[in-house]
Order: C-alpha cells, then sequence, then structure tokens
C-alpha cells in the first residue's frame, strides 16, 4: 500500500485527521508534515514548507505516497493579519501539491471552508451553486483555491476532494484566533471556573460541526467511488448551527455558576458575512453523509474529554 501524506499534521483539524488515518492505516503509513515539530505525535514525521515544490517531491517520491490530506494554510483571523502570507501559503502551495498529485497519480483532499461565502450569498440554507464574493483574504484564498482544484481534475484528471468546513470543534489542540474558535475557548474558560469575554454578538449564528463527525465525513468522501463525486470544488458539508449564547446555555446545564460577557471585535465582521445554515444535500445524495453530533451531544463530549 502505498503511504498517505498529511500537511499540516499539527493544527486543529489535522491533529485529529493524522490520528484516525493512523488506526485506519498504520501508524507507519501516514507521514505528519508540519512546520513545526509536534512533540507528541507519534509515527513518521516530516518539517517543511508547503511551498517549497522540490522537498515536497522528493518526499512524495521517497515514502512512496499515494495520497495527500492537504490541510496546511493561513486561516481567518490570522490571514487578516497577513494577507501576503495567506496567499502564499493557500494558494501557492496548494497549487504545488496540485501539480504533483498530477504528476504522480495522487489522490488529494484540500479543505474549503464556508469563508469562500459572502454577504451576497443566501443567507439560510445556502445551495451547493451559488453566489461566491468573500470579504477577507482567507476566504478569497479558498474560491481560488476551489477553482484551482476544478481545473487540476477537469484539465488533468487529478482526483481532488473538497468539503467547505464549517467552524469546527475539537478537544485535542488549544484553540486558534479564528472566527469560530470561541465555541473552543469557550470550554476552557467554563471548566477553568472563569467567566468568557465572547468577541462574537450573543445572536451570531453560525454553521458548526463537531471535530468527530468532520473527521468521520473527510475520511467517507475519500472513501468514496471516484465516479460518486460530482463536485470538484468544495462540497456544501453540514451539521448543526448555532450562537455563543446557545452554546453558552448548554454549557451552563452542566456548570450553572459559568457566566459570559460579550465584546465583538474585528472577528464580527467575518462572521456578518457568512450563512446561518448550509443546504448539504449533495453531499447526502453523492456519498450518504450524515452528522451524528448535535449541540447537546458535542458539548457533553468537548466537557468531558477537556476535564
Amino acid at each position: 500500500m502505498k503511504k498517505i501524506l498529511v500537511t499540516g499534521a499539527f493544527g486543529l483539524v489535522g491533529s485529529d485527521l493524522t490520528l484516525a488515518l493512523q488506526q485506519k492505516y498504520g501508524q507507519g503509513q501516514v507521514i505528519a508534515l508540519g512546520h513545526n515539530k509536534s512533540s507528541g505525535f507519534k509515527g513518521p514525521t516530516q518539517i517543511g514548507d508547503v511551498r517549497d515544490k522540490f522537498f515536497l517531491r522528493q518526499l512524495i517520491q521517497q515514502e512512496d505516497v499515494g495520497q495527500i490530506y492537504h490541510l496546511a494554510g493561513l486561516l481567518s483571523a490570522g490571514g487578516e493579519k497577513n494577507p501576503e502570507l495567506a496567499w502564499d501559503v493557500n494558494v501557492n502551495g496548494l497549487k504545488n501539491v496540485l501539480d504533483l498529485a498530477a504528476e504522480f497519480n495522487l489522490r488529494l483532499f484540500w479543505p474549503s471552508s464556508i469563508a469562500v461565502f459572502g454577504p451576497t450569498t443566501p443567507k439560510e440554507q445556502t445551495p451547493q451553486q451559488t453566489v461566491l464574493e468573500p470579504t477577507t483574504i482567507y476566504g478569497v484564498t479558498k474560491v481560488t483555491g476551489e477553482l484551482l482544484c476544478q481545473y487540476y481534475h477537469q484539465r488533468y484528471g487529478v482526483d481532488v476532494r473538497s468539503l467547505r468546513y464549517p467552524g469546527l470543534i475539537g478537544y485535542k489542540m488549544l484553540p486558534g484566533d479564528g472566527t469560530t474558535e470561541y465555541a473552543i475557548s469557550i470550554f476552557y474558560a467554563a471548566l477553568k471556573k472563569e467567566s468568557y469575554r465572547c468577541f462574537l454578538r450573543a445572536d451570531t449564528t453560525l454553521p458548526m460541526m463537531y471535530m468527530a463527525d468532520a473527521i468521520r465525513g473527510t475520511l467517507e468522501l475519500m472513501a468514496a467511488p471516484k465516479e460518486a463525486i460530482t463536485i470538484r470544488t468544495g462540497y456544501n458539508f453540514s451539521s448543526v448551527s448555532f450562537s455563543p449564547q446557545d452554546i453558552y446555555q448548554e454549557i451552563v446545564k452542566h456548570l450553572p455558576d459559568f457566566k459570559i460577557e460579550y465584546q465583538p471585535d474585528s472577528r464580527q465582521q467575518n462572521a456578518d458575512s457568512w450563512p446561518h445554515s448550509i443546504d448539504d444535500d449533495r453531499a447526502r445524495k453523492d456519498w450518504h453523509w450524515q452528522p451524528q453530533y448535535q449541540l447537546p451531544e458535542m458539548v457533553l463530549d468537548m466537557l468531558n474529554n477537556l476535564k
């Protein structure tokens, strides 16, 4: 069996996905590539930059790679701090991987995002094919990436597959500064018996998903027959929509003394440009996607694991 390469393997999604791939295919079959080393990771590890095509080509040849999960990239808030770097990593890094996927006939997964949508996109039950006019550099790189993926499939036959991830919630990595990562930070504050200062308004409803569902959905997409895949830009991918107030009210059922206050910052503008809910009917029809976690189950599992 050819090996699997995961770029961005030590990030929010990568830390869970790499472990899931190891459990499915064996620890030695999964190569974790990161920009920095992870001290707690077990298995083959490489340190490198996805903008370095020569390095990537050597790694693919030496390790006999057959699939790539290309997760390396800057997220929404980080992208706004350094738009030039966001473009370089998110777009040029992806193009390197697409070029090599075409050269070596690799199956490729690349995550898109609800950041492809913008203020002109329908807010409720956003359809698969709709207006894509994002207002963040992160969203611009994701729209560009979707079109690149479709082009490489049509022009070179690359078997590239993608999901428009909603806000993702997991417990294996500390939260970053992404717009939806308030929904991870809030659990740390609750379990430390602190109050939480939320950088979004109480009523900011966004599409969200528990990491366990996101990882399972990613693996199901990659395992689906090639002929079942009808979307080569990015599948709409949905689970549950909620606001900061919704998740707070669920947490206080378990920790009744927990308090929250709201002080919206620049990330509110990102959130205001995104949909409230997503229509993922194509994913459900093409490869039978079904989420398992709703808000109550997600909150209970987060609290139990983070304790």
